[in-house]
Order: C-alpha cells, then structure tokens, then sequence
C-alpha cells in the first residue's frame, strides 16, 4: 500500500526543486520532508531524486510524481461530485508542456478560462513537446505531432503563422542590391535554440535552400520580436506577435506572401483525459478562436 504523505513530499521535491522550497509548500520542516523521500526510496528499493540544485527525478520517481498528480485530479473530480467530501487545501497541479510561441500568444488566455487549477508549464519545441507525454512527464502537451501517442488522445488546435521578418533598416543595409540565397546566407538571423528549425524551414521554402545565415541564439520569443525591431537580425515571428509592428512599419516581411504555418494538436493521457475535460474545453475554445483552422494548411 502507498503512504501518500511519502508520495506527496516526493512529488513536492520533484517539483519545486529542493527540499527546502518543498518544505514550505507542504508547511513541515526540511528534515521532515528528506526522512519522507528517504522512507520512500528504501521501502520502494530505488533511488528516486538525484540531489542537486535542482533536484531532479530518477524515472522510478517521476512515474510515481505522475501517480501522485493522476491521484490528485480523481479526487479533484470526486469533490466536485460529492459536495460533502473535505475540501482540498490546495488547487491540482497540471503538468503540460507547450511551445514558447504558443504561450506567448494564445495559451494563457486558455489557461485563465479554467477554475480550480494550478499550472506547472514546460516549455518546449512543438516538434519536441510530445517526447515529455511519452516519458510520462506531463499529462498534455501542445505539439506538432498530429499522430496519437501511445495511450493519448488527440485533437487538432489549428495553424500558427509565422511571418520572417526585420527592421526597415536591417532590409537596407543587408538586402540594398536585393533579397536572393547569396545576401541570405550573409545576414545574421535569429534563432530560438538548437530545436529551433523555423528559419530552415522557411529558407528552404522561400529559396530551395537551408542556407547558413549568422545566428544570434535568444531563447524568448519576445526578444524575437524585440531583436528584429532592434535591428540585431531577421527571424521567423507569429503574426500574432507582430502584426501591429507591421502595420505600423516598424518591421517588414523579408519576402511579403511568404508565410510559414505550423500546425499544432492538443494530446493528453487517456487516462485523465475525462478529469481534463474543462482544460481541454477551454485550450480548445481558445485555439480555434485565435489561430487559424488547420485546414488552411
């Protein structure tokens, strides 16, 4: 039988970090919280966190963190249908994980349509987010997976559009004799991280070419857009993000009609996939109203 005071520091430490942010949020001492995780791991037979700063899990304690938050969203939803059952102290941590472009446009207005809810968001590439459902490390995620996963189910958001895009002055003094696959090759683009394949992408689309532009490496989606209007360099940005930017001049699309759009699909474990009903309802409602229907693609 599993002592969920045990599995609850577990999760706590997991989580936060440390043994000391844990502590605080279970309101018990740090010494309380390490002879919990010690207990657990010798009555389980393995190790379960990796200290350090942060402290991480091993698989064996993330697949019991994952067990923790499945627990917690039954009871979640066991109070929500027997009134007469003990309030919960504290709101359910979800656990997903989502591109940086879609939370910087259209993800957190999905996340303030929910109640009852805290969030727990790990940002990765679209292409890469769904790795963290098939590890069992998150409980949904934001993908460009279009597939189901294993054990997930899967629904279609829509299109985020991206525009290339540069400062009026960066256009003059890079692309004055004019834009073509020699002049991009020299003009410093910039990249998100090493995930980041956007600008690739829409080199090879626009010139047949991935090219090797200089990077400038900005791991925020608005020091995309805040790097473009400095000059620094071009880069693919949601329209969403620039549009006004656009309109007002202050930025160009290197090559106007040429657009990038990625789509994107919402995939949660089947296993709380009816306790995630009122988020999926509302990443959904949020997705189809801002971004562009998939079959535009």
């Amino acid at each position: 039988m599993l002592d969920y005071d045990l599995l609850s520091a577990l999760a706590a430490v997991i989580r936060t970090g440390s043994f000391e942010r844990a502590a605080q949020h279970l309101n018990v001492t740090p010494s309380a919280i390490s002879q919990r995780v010690k207990l657990l791991e010798e009555r389980i037979g393995a190790v379960l966190v990796i200290r350090g700063q942060p402290c991480l899990a091993t698989e064996a304690g993330q697949r019991l963190c994952q067990h923790v938050e499945q627990v917690a969203l039954l009871e979640n939803s066991l109070r929500q249908s027997l009134p007469g059952l003990e309030p919960e102290g504290r709101p359910v941590t979800l656990r997903i994980a989502v591109n940086a472009d879609s939370l910087a446009t259209w993800f957190i207005p999905a996340m303030a349509e929910t109640n009852g809810f805290l969030f727990d968001l790990v940002l990765d590439d679209q292409d890469y987010s769904a790795d963290w459902l098939r590890r069992g490390e998150v409980i949904a995620a934001v993908t460009s997976h279009g597939k189901p996963i294993q054990g997930c189910n899967c629904q279609p958001l829509g299109v985020l559009r991206y525009v290339a895009t540069a400062s009026p002055d960066y256009m003059a003094r890079w692309f004055a004799e004019g834009l073509d696959e020699h002049s991009i090759a020299r003009a410093p683009c910039l990249v998100f991280n090493q995930k980041d394949r956007l600008q690739s992408l829409w080199l090879r689309q626009a010139f047949g070419t991935d090219g090797r532009p200089p990077v400038h490496w900005l791991p925020s989606s608005q020091a995309f857009v805040d790097g473009a209007l400095a000059g620094l360099g071009w880069g693919m940005n949601p329209e969403m993000l620039v549009l006004d930017h656009l309109q007002a001049g202050r930025l160009v699309a290197l090559k106007p009609g040429q657009v990038l759009e990625v789509p994107l699909f919402w995939q949660q474990s089947r296993i709380v996939s009816l306790l995630l009903g009122e988020v999926t309802q509302a990443v959904l409602k949020t997705a189809r109203t801002l971004l562009m229907p998939l079959g535009t693609v």
